[in-house]
């Protein structure tokens, strides 16, 4: 049974090894301080946090996130502590700036089975930005665990300070930085929903229509559920709600998962992880409903719509012209009568009433008895089937990073339990030598074979039905989520407006390098692309020269703005060149032939700094416009179209104000649609310092050759990213930019 604590209460722990569950409103910094009897931490080695996840005994997540669960292992402390601290705490970049502002926490101790121990909610935080959660404690040679909610309003230096650790500050300033870094390695995750675009993804059941309603469950923005833990290696007990990781990985559970949101830090901002820089904080909800065909979860409480921050001017403010056929003018026309004393309310949304239903998504056929339903494209919910299918991808994406991570750590507690019987078979001399201790080690090796075993059977059943998914998915995609080679690129058509997301590549674990995840970013782009062209030995062994490696990277540039100036209608995307030096000239030529580019690569310094004061300019004029109200007067001679500037061998002919322009773009630009894409390595500008950290850290980093340096922004699994090139030998690319080109004369 379940002790739920209030602050100041105590409670006995029965097992060595457990796990601490954290679910809170936004993305947090989870945290432990190993202390001596009196609490007191001796040193910044006794503290466990992104920087340095691991000490014996005790694992934290290396990234800021809205759920976490740390690994405690009681038996492998050291003898000297005797006080274990879990912190929370808010970054420090972007975000609310305390515990006041977001739903009360909640933390949850479990065993490895997933019995949940204790739970405890921190309520009662105002403007602390920092919070000890918990404190598991020894006494008389027992552990306990107490609640203690103490919260610190001068953030994560004053609580270290609190616990004697000396220099509090300049370790506080390490774990930011390291959280910092982290977030620079998410894949941007879904922008959160509005509360009255939040939508279930279903496999059958056809979407709600505006006056419908709907049966499944929504949380209130701003609160969180409290959520009881799952075990990764087990069943869920009965009666128990579900929780955000599916058992042995998800796909293949049954029944819908109740999913905990996860939240992103403010634009320009180095990244979460998982949180993302992609976007303000969300609204957050309760639970959402998971995957109705395949019983995986929901895509990280923020995919289901797909429309995310972008709801309630699509749905809302504007949804009487986009979707219901009149414009703002007659706004008050479309709203609905008064109702009569006594006669039924009408509570649905005034501006979608006259809006059409969506379509149903696709049913799949029936299964034979036994038999788990076939998958089907676009069986997500959606209003279009676009959004279907890029909240399929991303459930795919979270299916995936959950079932891996239920199977490794199946086999992490399969290897633990073998090592502690192998421990206590040979405790005893008198077996080390005798039969009685080699059959004890042949069980304990037998019995960790034979978990493995079973994990992986599951394991393999989940990637079964999503290999499944893919095949069915992929041919389905649209040109703008498709692969290069894939035959919708044959029917292309200049499209008439700009897509939901657009795919960057392809994402895949080692585990399973033949099942690939479409990696879909949604546009406008938040953040800017940095293809590195830096020295860097591939996955299979290989080591590509300097010169070998920067033409991969410009053919990964070219390719990437190739599809992004493919998926905008014509005149709504301007591309921009910098190459100093000209050495880009091979790779860019199926631009330069196709005429796409706004001028022919600016080149030498000159050309730097002309193309940069121009964009300089752009961003601060309409800066200026949407400041002072009047975002549709902009001069005449400005663009008002999106753009993307290629800078190619940075910092070659860069001077220092040239390289002040670059960072003012990259922080403000993508929020007025001027955007980067640079092609570069990071050492040939060491020279610089830490000047350009924060520049580095404001990029998505994307690499020409396979490299798992990407992290999910539900488990943090390092991905192996893989660009999306274009087929050697193909003339896809040349017949894309061609009608690219025709389309944009027939604009002007």
């Amino acid at each position: 049974m379940t002790a739920e604590l209030v602050r100041g209460q105590n409670h006995p722990l029965s097992q060595a090894r457990l796990e601490i569950r954290i679910a809170a409103g936004t993305p947090v910094v989870a945290a432990a301080t190993l202390g001596d009897e009196q609490g007191r931490v001796p040193g910044a080695e006794w503290v466990v946090h992104p920087g340095a996840p691991t000490l014996p005994g005790l694992e934290v997540s290396r990234q800021a996130a809205a759920d976490h669960r740390l690994a405690v292992d009681l038996g492998a402390v050291p003898e000297a502590v005797h006080r274990v601290h879990v912190l929370l705490a808010l970054p420090a970049a972007g975000g609310p700036a305390s515990f006041g502002a977001v739903a009360a926490p909640f933390v949850a101790v479990t065993g490895l089975d997933g019995t949940e121990l204790v739970s405890y909610t921190l309520v009662g935080l105002d403007a602390e930005s920092a919070v000890v959660a918990l404190e598991l404690y020894r006494r008389q040679g027992a552990w306990k665990v107490r609640a203690v909610g103490q919260g610190y309003a001068g953030g994560l230096a004053e609580l270290l300070g609190d616990q004697g650790l000396p220099q509090p500050h300049q370790l506080a300033s390490g774990i930011h930085e390291a959280v910092a870094r982290s977030l620079a390695r998410a894949v941007p995750m879904p922008p959160s929903l509005t509360a009255d675009a939040d939508r279930a993804r279903q496999a059958a059941t056809p979407a709600p229509g505006p006056e419908q309603g709907s049966t499944a469950s929504q949380g209130a923005p701003g609160a969180v559920s409290p959520q009881p833990p799952l075990s990764p290696y087990g069943t869920q007990p009965p009666g128990t709600p579900a929780q955000p990781v599916p058992p042995h990985g998800g796909p293949a559970s049954g029944s819908p998962q109740p999913m905990s949101p996860h939240g992103n830090p403010a634009p320009g901002t180095p990244m979460p992880q998982p949180g993302s820089p992609y976007g303000p904080p969300p609204a957050v909800g309760g639970p959402h409903p998971g995957h109705g065909g395949q019983g995986t979860p929901e895509y990280g409480g923020q995919g289901a719509s797909g429309h995310g921050g972008q709801g309630a001017s699509e749905y809302g403010g504007q949804g009487a012209s986009e979707y219901g056929g009149q414009g703002a003018s007659d706004a008050s026309a479309a709203q609905p009568p008064a109702p009569t004393v006594g006669g039924p309310i009408d509570y649905s949304h005034p501006r979608r009433q006259n809006a059409a239903p969506p379509p149903p998504p696709p049913t799949a056929p029936p299964a034979p008895p036994g038999q788990p339903a076939p998958p089907v494209a676009g069986d997500a919910t959606g209003w279009s089937m676009d959004e279907r299918l890029y909240n399929q991808v991303w459930g795919m994406f979270e299916d995936l990073a959950r079932s891996t991570a239920a199977y490794r750590s199946a086999v992490d507690f399969a290897d633990s339990r073998m090592e502690k019987e192998l421990d206590a078979a040979l405790a005893d001399p008198r077996s080390r030598i005798s039969g009685q201790g080699d059959a004890a080690r042949e069980a304990a090796r037998a019995k960790q074979a034979q978990l493995v075993e079973q994990a992986r059977a599951v394991y393999d059943r989940d990637l079964g039905q999503l290999m499944a998914e893919v095949e069915v998915v992929e041919p389905a995609l649209p040109p703008a989520y498709a692969r290069w080679d894939n035959p919708v690129w044959h029917g292309y058509r200049v499209p008439f407006e700009v897509p939901m997301a657009v795919r960057l590549g392809d994402l895949h674990l080692p585990e399973c390098p033949e099942l690939r995840i479409p990696m879909l970013v949604r546009l406008p782009l938040e953040r800017g692309l940095w293809i590195d062209s830096g020295a860097a030995g591939s996955l299979d062994g290989s080591f590509l020269d300097a010169h070998e490696l920067h033409r991969l990277a410009m053919d990964t540039a070219v390719a990437l703005a190739a599809r992004l100036i493919a998926v905008h209608p014509a005149g709504d995307f301007t591309l921009h060149v910098i190459d100093p030096a000209g050495s880009g000239a091979p790779a860019l030529a199926p631009l330069a032939r196709a005429g796409v580019l706004a001028a022919p690569p600016a080149v030498g310094a000159a050309g730097v700094a002309e193309i940069l004061a121009r964009l300089t300019q752009r961003v601060d004029l309409v800066q200026m416009a949407i400041r002072g109200g009047a975002a549709d007067s902009l001069p005449p001679g400005v663009d008002a179209s999106e753009q993307l500037l290629i800078v190619n061998d940075f910092p070659h002919g860069f001077d220092d104000r040239a390289v002040t322009q670059l960072r003012y773009l990259a922080d403000e630009g993508p929020s007025v649609g001027v955007h980067l894409m640079m092609v570069a390595d990071r050492e040939e500008t060491s020279a610089y310092g830490p000047l350009l950290d924060p520049l580095w850290r404001s990029l998505m980093r994307l690499t020409p050759v396979p490299d798992d340096h990407l992290a999910d922004p539900w488990v943090g699994h390092a991905w192996t990213f893989e660009p999306a090139l274009v087929p050697p030998g193909s003339q896809v690319l040349q017949q894309v930019l061609t009608q690219v080109a025709a389309a944009r004369t027939k604009f002007s």
